[in-house]
């Protein structure tokens, strides 16, 4: 049972720190960062490029005929580079330049396509708010076996009830043997929600670091990964708590270079039987924003961005033929793309891919149950945006300028916060300990709802279903929130976890009040 109280304001208050049992912590204020920011601004979670791409000094060579053909590397090495790797899945290379005129010698081989300088980019925003430092737990014991009825922090997990995900887990859909690959900067496997969800072995990093590694202590993949797939066993539950989580480290501290993601994809996607890590699902919670006819100068930084873009599209290309479904976040610039028409984001608006809009409610605190209210920062249009999935959001404070007080009393905990703080999603985070959890908003939060959605979607069929399959049952099973067609914020509609394996209307979220505190359903199959 969820019980609340409206408190003033404290006066000077920073944003959240740590927090015990039935302690008061310290909540944002009217004089945080946070409060100046504004509505149009990215807030949580991914997908601007606010400045120019840096160049990694490689290339990323497109083939004509899409293979690598076997005198490929002689002619790139006699044309002045130096080959790092081949993706013959898709006729990709990336190349070290050893001469300056690299670019042209190679321009000028038979099968090649392009030869485009690769670039490091911000995939997601480096200011992701979260509210302050980690939430700890110990494990709890209950009398039943009941999915996240002993996670100590789910009394203030509005989304998964509000997309109905525990009356799936009832009916036995769980996400057990989906494998669902998270292309993110690390995530933490040693967290205890997450440890037994892991598949270690197939798990790899294209950049930086370990694929377990990342900077600071929130470690957006970690977030990200809680949200698809964390058990329910410590602190808080996924939408698919016994899906398969596959790392793919793309990014570290947010950033990446092109080739990364290309190489994430390609691998995700591609079989075990063949090596890859043969992901059910892909979820990219990162994004770039490109604006070819304003901030990028010059003919060659188009041409480049327009090639990198097809380099993508194979990418995501190879995945839908994998039977992959490839789920990723609009971003977060509160633009609609139908207006905008001058800027593409890469990889929602890539080929086969499923771009996913946030949502979240206004005073969850007092007690409102508006879940699928558009999230104030959310990109949107009908160009952009296929589904729409709770991202959570501190609208109340930064919209409305509520900075008032609210007091949860969960099954485990007691937290007093400011009441736009509980409008966001909370997930495991790296912090300091193996348990430890954290709100956080965007549509890098929304766009792992609906990527657990479609692991139940998956597991339902068997775990064979092509992603065009996905996709429309995904359409068609969104919650009945009063929209038709193809809508500018909703794209086909809000995410319904219980519609999506038929064993509801999908009317509760959006007629009815969530379940709050412990999740009553199925035990773990």
């Amino acid at each position: 049972m969820k019980f609340l109280k409206t408190l003033p304001v404290l006066a000077g208050a920073a944003v959240l720190l740590s927090a015990c049992a039935d302690e008061i912590v310290q909540p944002i204020s009217p004089d945080s960062p946070l409060a100046s920011i504004s509505q149009s601004e990215t807030v949580a979670g991914s997908e601007f490029v606010g400045s120019n791409p840096e160049p990694t000094g490689s290339y990323i060579v497109l083939t004509r005929s899409g293979r690598i053909a076997s005198n490929l590397y002689s002619q790139l090495e006699a044309a002045g580079g130096a080959v790092t790797h081949f993706i013959p899945e898709i006729g990709v290379a990336i190349v070290a330049p050893i001469s300056e005129d690299f670019q042209d010698r190679a321009a000028r081989i038979q099968d090649v396509e392009s030869v485009t300088p690769d670039y490091v980019v911000q995939w997601i925003d480096p200011s992701t708010f979260q509210a302050g430092e980690a939430f700890t737990a110990e494990a709890t014991t209950s009398g039943t076996d009941a999915i996240g009825s002993t996670a100590v922090f789910r009394s203030f997990q509005w989304a998964p009830d509000a997309i109905d995900a525990p009356q799936a887990w009832a009916s036995g859909f769980t996400g057990q043997g989906v494998r669902v690959a998270i292309l993110d900067g690390g995530i933490f496997d040693d967290h205890l929600d997450l440890t037994d969800n892991i598949d270690r072995a197939a798990s790899r990093s294209f950049t930086t670091g370990e694929w377990n590694s990342d900077t600071g202590t929130f470690w957006h993949g970690t977030h990200v990964a809680g949200i698809v797939a964390a058990s329910g066993d410590v602190g808080v539950v996924g939408i698919a708590p016994r899906a398969t989580l596959v790392g793919v480290k793309v990014l570290h501290s947010g950033s990446g270079p092109f080739a990364s993601i290309i190489n994430g994809i390609v691998y995700a996607s591609k079989p075990q039987s063949e090596g890859g890590a043969g992901a059910h699902v892909i979820n990219m919670s990162l994004g770039a924003t490109l604006n070819y006819r304003d901030n990028w100068g010059s003919k060659a930084y188009r041409d480049s961005f327009r090639e990198l873009t097809k380099a993508v599209d194979r990418a995501t290309r190879y995945a839908y033929q994998q039977g992959t479904t490839v789920i990723a976040s609009a971003g977060n610039g509160a633009t609609n793309f139908d207006v905008a028409r001058e800027l593409f984001k890469i990889p929602a608006q890539n080929e086969h891919v499923i771009s996913v809009s946030a949502t979240g409610p206004h005073g969850w605190g007092f007690g409102n149950t508006n879940f699928h209210n558009p999230a104030y920062y959310s990109d949107y249009g009908k160009s952009l945006v296929d589904i729409s999935a709770p991202g959570g959001t501190v609208g109340l404070a930064i919209v409305d300028g509520n900075f008032n007080l609210c007091t949860i009393v969960g099954e485990f905990r007691t937290i007093t916060n400011t009441c736009a703080v509980f409008d966001q999603v909370m997930s495991t985070v790296r912090g300091t300990t193996t348990a430890s959890y954290n709100w956080a908003q965007g549509t890098s939060m929304a766009a792992p709802a609906a990527a657990g959605v479609a692991a139940l979607i998956v597991e339902r069929n068997g775990g064979r279903m092509s992603p065009h399959a996905v996709r429309t049952a995904l359409h068609r099973t969104t919650a009945d929130i009063g929209i038709r067609g193809n809508h500018e914020f909703y794209g086909h509609g809000w995410v319904n976890a219980a519609r999506a394996v038929g064993v509801t209307d999908g009317t509760g979220p959006a007629r009815g009040q969530p379940a709050r505190g412990a999740s009553a359903s199925a035990g773990r199959n």
